[in-house]
């Protein structure tokens, strides 16, 4: 199975609208560079350096009456042609990056509150997948996704 990425963001601070990129560098065990989340140095938290989404729950809002701009789903990459779930404790690659699915990353009450009433709801095991940077390197739009176990 493999998938393709359609869209890359990063939101720099708190509160800061997602930043639309054509690629970001994707560092071992930190994060990306730009985003809020990036680490000073790899850490417990490192199993959650990315997030994905599938274009699916976008298009799943959008069916439901509640469309909301694909960066404001706040995830870090959208992608196509990959079911997200069943990769949690899976390694795959993205481009050159290599990563480890580490849990759901479920939607919470605060993407609610910067888009529309119902959204909470609609997105339940639709929020997409956190990921471990396990060897960094350049995600780029339009890199292949491929599970390798």
């Amino acid at each position: 199975m493999a998938g393709r990425v359609e869209l890359v963001t990063v939101v720099e601070e708190s509160g800061d609208d997602p930043t639309v990129l054509a690629e970001v560098e994707a560092i071992t065990g930190r994060g990306l560079v730009g985003d809020r989340y990036l680490l000073d140095e790899p850490g417990p938290h490192s199993d959650s350096n990315l997030t994905l989404i599938e274009r699916d729950a976008h298009e799943h809002l959008e069916h439901e009456g509640l469309a909301v701009e694909e960066p404001f789903l706040r995830r870090n990459l959208v992608v196509t042609g990959i079911e997200l779930n069943p990769l949690v404790g899976k390694e795959f690659t993205i481009g050159n990056v290599l990563c480890r699915g580490t849990e759901l990353c479920h939607p919470c009450h605060y993407l609610e509150s910067i888009t529309k009433p119902g959204v909470l709801k609609a997105m339940v095991m639709r929020g997409g997948i956190r990921a471990e940077i396990l060897r960094g390197g350049v995600i780029r739009t339009g890199d292949e996704i491929t599970v390798l176990n």
